[in-house]
């Protein structure tokens, strides 16, 4: 089976498509495990999970990396394979469903990381991070931002890289951080804005009502909302 490189690829949709499957796929990214850990850890029936564990093996996101008998049963494990990178300009180029399914899956384990550890006390650290912006940008000033997120994700692997020669030195090192980190710019709708009317639509003699702007809004057509957080995971 080909691998899957681009997130328009009608594998990738389908297997984003279910929140059970998106769910299932962020816990093989973090370790191997079979449909029976996995029910347990989502509290799911192993019928269920397997099933949909059986539609991702099918779809070439996951991998088979180890068997085991149990009870005289063999109970298969396996792990996330790595997922399509998309460019600028695939992005750009890929369908609505395919984005819709990259961003609402994208979405869910961040929020799913974000509760869990909190809840664990992942925010309790007083270096912890957990900051929302709205910033009113034209759209150099947007792109200028893009720009910044990049080159902290490039900073972001040097220091990775750095932990991870000190915990070479001490494997067993008490301070060791299992650390999340979400970043999300994208165009801002106003929470304050009010939804059309029942039935009204846009289509031909309708408009969408806005509330009123003044004319110094106007001038900045681009609003980015820079959501950031980082703690421990539980």
């Amino acid at each position: 089976m080909t691998s899957i490189t681009s997130i328009d690829d009608p594998r990738f949709v389908k297997a984003m498509s279910h929140p059970l499957r998106v769910r299932i796929l962020a816990m093989l990214d973090e370790r191997q495990a079979s449909p029976n850990q996995l029910a347990g850890w989502l509290g799911a029936s192993l019928g269920t999970v397997a099933y949909h564990v059986r539609t991702l093996l099918q779809l070439g996101l996951i991998e088979l990396v180890d068997e085991t008998r149990v009870r005289g049963a063999v109970e298969h494990h396996y792990r996330a394979v790595a997922r399509p990178t998309v460019s600028a300009e695939a992005w750009l180029e890929a369908s609505p469903i395919a984005k819709q399914a990259a961003v609402g899956s994208s979405l869910e384990v961040i929020g799913e990381y974000a509760r869990l550890s909190a809840a664990a006390g992942g925010f309790d650290r007083p270096d912890a991070q957990l900051r929302r912006l709205l910033l009113k940008l034209d759209a150099r000033g947007f792109a200028q931002l893009s720009t910044a997120v990049e080159k902290l994700f490039e900073r972001l692997d040097k220091i990775e890289a750095d932990a991870d020669k000190r915990l070479a030195k001490d494997p067993h090192a008490e301070d060791v951080i299992e650390a999340g980190l979400g970043v999300l710019l994208f165009e801002a709708a106003r929470l304050s804005t009010e939804p059309a009317a029942a039935g009204a639509g846009t289509g031909p003699g309708r408009s969408r009502k806005r509330p009123p702007r003044d004319r110094k809004r106007r001038s900045a057509p681009a609003t980015g909302s820079v959501v950031a957080g980082a703690g421990t995971e539980g």
